[in-house]
C-alpha cells in the first residue's frame, strides 16, 4: 500500500490549500473523512480483503486525493478509513457510487455496529517526509473538549503537532477538526516503528500537551494504534 495516497498533506499540496481554517469554515473545500468500523473477530482477514478492493476503486474516482484503510494493532477487527476529497460534491458522489455501495453490502454481514463517519476540515497539515516503511505505526486519536475550551484546545493541538513533527522517527502529524463539532479533533500520526512511537510518548512536549489538555476534555483521550492494510 502506498501511504502517499492517504497522507493528508498530499491533499493540501494537490488541492492548493494555502492555510487550513477551522472546520466550520472549510467544508466548501477539501473534506477529510475519518470512518471507524468494527467487524467480528473471526472476520478480520475477510474484511481487510474487502477493504483493499474498496481502496483501489476509490482512489480512481474523480476528486479523490487520498484513501487508505488501517487495522488496529491490538484488535485487528477494528478498522479506520482515512479519505481526502476535493469537496463535498465529490464526497457525496463517492458515497452514492458503486464502489461504496458494494463495500457496504459486502461488509454489512460481518460488522458489529455501523460506520462511524466524521467529516473534517484541515487544521494543521504538514508536508510528507518521504517513504513510509512497512512496519510503520499509525496513530489516530479523537480529542473531545468542552465547547468553552475549543479555542484553547486548538492552540494546544497545533503546538503539539508542530513539536511532534520534529521528534525522531515521526513521519506525519496532522490535525483535522470535525465539521459541525468544532470542539472535536482528530490527530493523525505516523511513526517509523513502534520504538519511535513509544519514545514520543514520554517526550517533554507530549507530557506538557497531555497535562494541559486533560482539564479541558469532555471525554477520554481516545488514542488507537494501527497498521496499514496491505
Amino acid at each position: 500500500m502506498r501511504l502517499q495516497h492517504v497522507i493528508f498533506a498530499v491533499a493540501a499540496l494537490v488541492l492548493g490549500i494555502v492555510r487550513p481554517l477551522y472546520a466550520e469554515e472549510t467544508m466548501n473545500g477539501p473534506i477529510y473523512l475519518v470512518t471507524y468500523f468494527d467487524v467480528a473477530p473471526n472476520a478480520a482477514q475477510q474484511s481487510a480483503a474487502i477493504a483493499r478492493d474498496f481502496v483501489e476503486a476509490s482512489r480512481k474516482e474523480d476528486g479523490n486525493a487520498g484513501f487508505d484503510v488501517f487495522e488496529e494493532v491490538e484488535r485487528p477487527s477494528r478498522f479506520a478509513i482515512l479519505e481526502i476529497w476535493r469537496d463535498k460534491k465529490a464526497t457525496d458522489a463517492h458515497n452514492a457510487g458503486p464502489a461504496a455501495r458494494a463495500f457496504r453490502d459486502k461488509l454489512q454481514p460481518l460488522m458489529i455496529g455501523g460506520f462511524g463517519a466524521r467529516p473534517h476540515g484541515g487544521l494543521s497539515i504538514a508536508a510528507p517526509k518521504g517513504q513510509v516503511p512497512p512496519d510503520a505505526i499509525y496513530v489516530v486519536t479523537h480529542v473531545d473538549v468542552f465547547p468553552v475550551h475549543k479555542d484553547a484546545a486548538i492552540e494546544l493541538v497545533k503546538a503539539q503537532a508542530e513539536a511532534a513533527r520534529k521528534d525522531d522517527g515521526n513521519l506525519r502529524y496532522d490535525v483535522v477538526q470535525w465539521d459541525g463539532h468544532p470542539n472535536h479533533f482528530t490527530l493523525v500520526e505516523v511513526w517509523r516503528d513502534r520504538k519511535a512511537f513509544d519514545a514520543s510518548v514520554t517526550a517533554p512536549h507530549n507530557k506538557e500537551f497531555r497535562d494541559k489538555l486533560t482539564p479541558l476534555e469532555g471525554a477520554l483521550y481516545d488514542e488507537r494504534l494501527y497498521r496499514a492494510v496491505h
